[in-house]
């Protein structure tokens, strides 16, 4: 049967993210960021595209990253990462971490062509999608990483996307790469070290975090990690490692609940009929399944 990894280890204390940053309320992005920085320390260069997180490190001159941050155009992260590393390389600097850091806009749709290429050459970068399943940062528009069935702005209520979200863990699979793995912002110690692992290994390393927008999903600021961690109990957003494309490992299933305590807590989902949610229900439960097959 399937085995699963027990979480140990702790978050480190010291802080490379300072106050001061303008995220709203609950945001899981910078929530995301800071325990990300916990875990690759002082020595990492962040690059990072236009988006939320380009808005928020604050306003010029200043920045709540304490660790240098360079801003890129929206469909450059992976190649702008690349390049910082090779300049990193030639002066024989190989202790620093080139973190590139882009929303689900930025990764599975703008800056798919330049994560696909580096990944292709596997170029020693570790990228981290931070996934709010829309763009959120320009007015809440769909995103291949929308959800089936969800409202935003471009696609209403009486007109919800009707596409499945994009598997961008297969996409990275496809690639061949030494190390994919999805993450949660509700489970820290998963994702810190998911993080630590990813560091040590060389070549393109790929992590999706699970990041609630209290403002796009139309929840409380102050459940933002209780929305996250019920995307994993309920299994629509699973915790897995996959190495080399083909070794797959379950990191976490506190589960399965199911998936309408997740729905009903959001805004997003309140015009979904029974019907649709048990849709929702069916297809979370055959993700699993064929999720289990490559397990096994």
């Amino acid at each position: 049967m399937v085995g699963y990894q027990k979480i140990e280890g702790r978050i480190p204390e010291q802080e490379w993210l300072s106050c001061g940053h303008l995220a709203c309320p609950g945001c899981g992005e910078k929530l995301a960021m800071r325990l990300a920085l916990k875990a690759l320390g002082k020595r990492t260069i962040l690059v990072v595209p236009a988006g939320c997180s380009a808005v928020v490190d604050g306003m010029f001159p200043h920045s709540s990253s304490m660790v240098p941050f360079l801003h890129t155009a929206f469909e450059t992260t992976a190649s702008a990462a690349v390049g910082v590393r090779a300049g990193l390389d030639v002066r024989g600097v190989d202790n620093v971490t080139v973190l590139a850091w882009g929303g689900d806009g930025a990764t599975f749709d703008i800056g798919l062509q330049a994560l696909s290429a580096a990944a292709e050459r596997n170029e020693n970068i570790l990228y981290v999608c931070y996934d709010n399943e829309a763009y959120m940062n320009t007015g809440i528009q769909r995103s291949s990483a929308t959800p089936w069935g969800a409202w935003t702005g471009t696609t209403p209520y009486d007109h919800p996307k009707d596409r499945p979200k994009k598997d961008m863990m297969a996409i990275m699979a496809a690639h061949k790469i030494p190390y994919a793995a999805s993450a949660s912002v509700a489970f820290p110690e998963d994702y810190v070290n998911k993080l630590k692992k990813a560091k040590a290994i060389f070549g393109t390393r790929y992590v999706q975090v699970f990041s609630p927008c209290p403002s796009g999903w139309k929840t409380p600021s102050d459940i933002s990690v209780k929305v996250a961690r019920l995307a994993v109990e309920s299994r629509i957003y699973p915790l897995y490692e996959i190495e080399y494309g083909k070794r797959y490992t379950i990191t976490l299933d506190p589960g399965p609940i199911a998936v309408k305590e997740y729905l009903k807590l959001q805004g997003r989902f309140r015009h979904l009929t029974q019907a649709e949610i048990d849709q929702i229900q069916h297809n979370v439960d055959e993700t699993w399944e064929e999720l289990l097959e490559k397990v096994r």
